[in-house]
């Protein structure tokens, strides 16, 4: 209680001046006492009013849910009672965080090693006065951080989508009165009125019920409709068993009912969806952590040359200072400053590749992470299957068997008898017409366009009938009554009247078995109703379990005069079957190391099945259950999730606890999935996958990256793609600094030697050119970044010739990639291997360019234009042949093809009449310091330079050799 409103308590009674001296109230006075003391008992009363969980709910009765809420259900809340419990619970609505400003969100995305160094050497070449490099490195850091911040900012907004799923308005019951109001008004005890289109606006267990079904396929994943009731459960069990509850954001398909809002905003389901969502940063790209730790040893390679040179000044005993100088001036040239942009690129144009193939990739680095995919977690419903429930077996009451061929509601597919493998029309067979006609007579579904208006079940029974030529057989009657479904019940019914003359009225049922077959008195047998027998009975029970087994959702069907004097006529069997090429892209993704995972909402049979049949496990399934992975501490989960193929009845929490224990055992997890149960995952795995045509806004937003047609066998083909960026990255850092280190490795030897340099300050320029050329085309090319909604223009300096970055960025992906396993998270672009070939190719190319330097020197050792002709275009050459070795680290030049990559050729081309020009026209002449060469010179170049290819060649030949040995020594051992 209030204290001041406590010490004014203690005056009304009397206690004051100093004698303590009673008065006794006046009667108004001891009135408003009272309704004092009631109001300060009725605002501790709303207070202590909270949330209840939905497992919770469920098993309340209907009275005591009433008095756990302090409400009536006849007249709803009071606007006081409204007001305080609001104090306390807030409004009905998500609010995202904001509370970072954009700026900071910007500057945050300089805390990257390598975009600090690239920083730090434009600002040393603004103090040595390169101030050409300077714009050039900055401007360069720029693109890359702005593109980098706008894919960030993007991301947040799944969040803003998640936000859409509370309704504007519902229609609430306060003060006696049915209101109608925002639904971000709500608070809990609130009395909610819902009926068919309505999206429900907060928690709600249902105090009344008729003839309800509810969409929850948003929350579920699963597009079944669930019917509801008003009983009180007994508990337990997954959220999605709780037929009592109805959850915000869900969809009232048929039927009305009301309720009490139990779980308003944060505290409903969803908003624990998106308190995960909050919560949950999207990880790094091993791309991304490589790129880091390439910074750092970059950095590392800096420093160590500027100690080297400091360290050789000293022992010559020249200035420390001047020597400190030209070390830093040689670390920030042997920075390859293009390596993000041309990172940046290389992304881009593998996100354009993939667009091609109906995939957008909405973050760049996304593209090579699937390099790494080791895990691909799959959401069942929409993703791996075709969410279009189909009829797939019958059995007649007579025992016959039938097959259903054809997926979907487009009427295509036939009806075959086995084992015969007849085809069924209409009523060449009248069990199997009988049956075919009650379930597309009991039916309120349309098919429009191969698309279902209404239930998905009665879709697949109108598809059924369209199949046997029977779907206008439903105009044969006119519907008098119909008997909705109920979840209580288990079945519908309609009452028609043939539209021929002299023919009584007609019930067809359809329905759970045990429930449809109490109706029943008769079997039809050939179109001869016969008594119905134990035996036949036990045989329909016994063909029910079988196909339930399969994962088959079964239903009985039957007709006659009267309800309970009706004949039995069969079963049929329906399921979502697996979308086309899921199975072979399966197998495929198993065949290169990646593992599939199920995780579903479904049942355990209905996941079973749908995992055989697409070859999970190599049909050895193991399956966990959502309450299984909530029983289990966190340390096992790690080692049990690893041997699980199928996951079912999860909701979105078990989904993340599945994901962040495949994470702790190493592993880079994919996650697909379509509805909002899904946006937690996908947020959270290393790569989320989202459907562009069944997928929600919200988990669309919160993927990386969306199949537009929803064709999973897509994901192959990102794979692939994702091998293949890396190794061209690679490719590209390993000619640039192999590059790097032998122009430098020169210009170091010439100095501590005491030799005229055997480059001059434009031959230089002219190889720094060549080997540091622009990530675009030479007239500049416009490159529209995926999901970014920008535009990049990036233009070249001078006359590039691409031998370095563009060309070998775009090298064609190779074909094998798919079938080398995942790369490893800890594998570094730097590797040792890598390292080892770029001393090898500078060491060849320092050796070569030397040994013409050495030849070609006059005795005086004076630098003559020859011998700065003949040393210059040697480097080119030797920079030229290593390019076209550094085009694949392990597949000769023949096996991956010479003409593969048009644009490396034409590099290739451009380089060589460049080097022709400046050696041959007078004016560059001048400029480059260059006289002309003879032929034999040139083919004498040539053959020296074609020494860096040949080597490396080899030495690829030799490590294919070394490798196939070893395993064909690991298959001898094995045998």
């Amino acid at each position: 209680m209030d204290e001041g409103r406590v010490s004014k308590f203690l005056k009304k009674l009397g206690f004051s001046g100093g004698g303590r001296e009673y008065q006794a109230l006046e009667k108004d006075e001891e009135e408003a006492l009272i309704d004092e003391q009631n109001e300060l008992k009725a605002i501790e009363k709303e207070k202590k009013v909270t949330a209840l969980p939905p497992k919770e709910a469920c098993k309340c009765h209907i009275e005591d849910l009433a008095n756990v809420f302090c409400v009536d259900l006849h007249t709803g809340l009071s606007e006081f009672s409204v007001t305080q419990r609001r104090l306390v619970h807030g409004w009905n609505e998500f609010v995202a965080d904001t509370t970072e400003p954009v700026w900071k969100k910007y500057l945050d995305q300089f805390k990257n090693p390598l975009i600090l160094l690239l920083l730090g050497s434009a600002l040393v070449s603004v103090v040595t006065r390169e101030y050409e490099d300077a714009v050039s490195i900055t401007t360069a850091v720029l693109i890359v951080v702005t593109v980098a911040f706008i894919q960030e900012y993007r991301s947040e907004k799944s969040l803003e989508e998640l936000t859409k799923l509370v309704p504007p308005e519902c229609n609430c019951l306060r003060e006696g009165k049915l209101q109608h109001l925002l639904a971000r008004e709500l608070v809990p005890g609130d009395v909610v009125s819902l009926s068919i289109g309505d999206r429900i606006p907060a928690d709600i267990r249902l105090t009344e019920v008729t003839d309800l079904l509810v969409d929850e396929s948003s929350f579920t994943g699963e597009a079944e409709p669930c019917s509801k009731t008003d009983s009180p459960l007994a508990g337990g069990g997954d959220l999605t068993t709780l037929s009592n509850i109805v959850f915000m954001g869900t969809l009232v398909q048929y039927g009305r009912g009301r309720g009490v809002v139990i779980g308003t905003g944060e505290s409903s389901q969803f908003g624990e969806v998106f308190k995960m969502m909050q919560a949950e940063e999207t990880p790094k790209t091993p791309l991304q952590k490589s790129m880091d730790r390439l910074g750092k040893q970059l950095t590392l390679f800096s420093f160590g040359i500027i100690g080297l040179i400091m360290l050789i000044g000293w022992l010559q005993g020249k200035q420390l200072l001047s020597m400190f100088t030209i070390g830093v001036s040689l670390a920030v040239a042997a920075i390859p400053e293009g390596l993000p942009i041309v990172v940046m690129v290389t992304l881009v144009l593998g996100v354009l590749r993939m667009a091609k193939k109906r995939v957008i990739v909405k973050k760049l680095p996304i593209v090579e992470t699937l390099g790494c995919c080791s895990v691909l977690c799959s959401d069942k419903t929409g993703t791996l299957t075709a969410n279009e429930m189909t009829v797939t077996q019958l059995v007649t009451s007579d025992g016959l068997h039938a097959e259903v061929s054809g997926v979907g509601y487009d009427g295509q597919g036939t009806v075959c008898l086995l084992p015969s493998k007849e085809v069924i029309k209409e009523f060449s067979n009248v069990s199997v017409g009988k049956l075919v006609e009650a379930g597309c007579v009991a039916n309120n579904a349309v098919i429009r366009k191969n698309a279902v208006m209404g239930q998905p079940t009665e879709g697949a029974l109108m598809a059924l009938a369209m199949k046997m030529d029977l779907s206008d057989i439903k105009n044969s009657y006119v519907r008098k009554k119909e008997i909705p479904f109920s979840s209580e019940q288990k079945w519908m019914a309609v009452q028609c009247s043939p539209k021929t003359e002299d023919q009584e009225d007609i019930y067809f049922m359809k329905g759970a078995l045990e429930e449809v077959i109490r109706y029943c008195t008769m079997y039809n047998n050939g179109g001869i109703p016969l008594p119905l027998t134990p035996q036949q009975r036990s045989f329909y029970l016994q063909e029910e379990k079988r196909m339930g087994s399969l994962g088959l959702r079964v239903l009985a069907l039957a007709s006659g005069p009267e309800l309970g004097r009706l004949t039995f006529l069969g079963l049929v069997g329906i399921i979502d079957p697996p979308r086309a090429g899921v199975k072979e892209a399966v197998q495929v993704l198993s065949e290169s190391g990646v593992s599939v995972k199920m995780i579903t909402g479904d049942a355990l049979e209905t996941a079973l099945a749908i995992g055989r049949n697409i070859g999970l496990g190599d049909g050895k399934l193991q399956a966990m259950s959502g309450e299984e992975v909530d029983g289990v501490e966190k340390g096992e989960l790690a080692d049990l999730v690893g041997k699980v193929s199928v996951f079912f009845r999860t909701s979105p929490r078990h989904k993340l606890k599945i994901i962040k224990a495949l994470q702790e055992l190493g592993a880079i997890v994919a996650m697909t999935g379509d509805g909002v149960n899904d946006a937690v995952a996908l947020k959270s795995a290393d790569i989320g996958i989202a459907m562009g045509q069944t997928g929600t806004d919200v988990s669309k937003e919160a993927a990386n990256m969306i199949l537009v047609d929803d064709d999973f066998s897509a994901i192959m083909n990102a794979v692939e793609e994702g091998k293949g960026i890396f190794y061209n990255i690679k490719n590209f850092v390993r000619f640039q600094l192999s590059t790097s280190i032998s122009a430098l490795s020169l210009i170091t030897l010439s100095t501590v030697f005491n030799l005229p340099s055997p480059l001059n300050a434009m031959q230089i320029l002219w190889i720094n050119i060549i080997m540091d050329g622009p990530p675009a085309q030479r007239s500049s090319q416009k490159t529209g970044v995926a999901g970014t909604g920008v535009s990049l223009r990036v233009e070249g300096r001078g006359e590039s010739t691409w031998a370095g970055r563009s060309s070998l960025g775009v090298e064609p992906v190779d074909k094998d990639a798919l079938r080398q396993p995942p790369r490893s998270v800890g594998d570094t672009i730097l590797s040792r291997a890598l390292i080892l070939k770029i001393l090898m190719s500078a060491a060849i190319i320092i050796s070569g360019t030397l040994f013409i330097f050495w030849k070609e020197m006059p005795e005086d050792r004076a630098s003559t234009p020859r011998t700065t002709t003949m040393t210059f275009t040697c480097f080119v050459f030797f920079d030229l042949f290593n390019a076209l070795t550094c085009r694949s680290q392990t597949k000769l030049i023949f096996e991956i093809g010479f003409l593969r990559n048009r644009m490396f050729l034409y590099s290739v081309l451009g380089s060589i009449l460049g080097q022709l020009v400046v050696i041959y026209i007078p004016p560059l002449q001048r400029v480059f310091q260059t006289e002309n060469l003879g032929a034999l010179d040139l083919l004498f170049l040539t053959g020296l330079a074609s020494s860096v290819f040949i080597l490396s060649e080899l030495l690829k030949l030799g490590e294919k050799y070394c490798c196939s040995t070893e395993r064909v020594q690991t298959r001898h051992e094995a045998v």
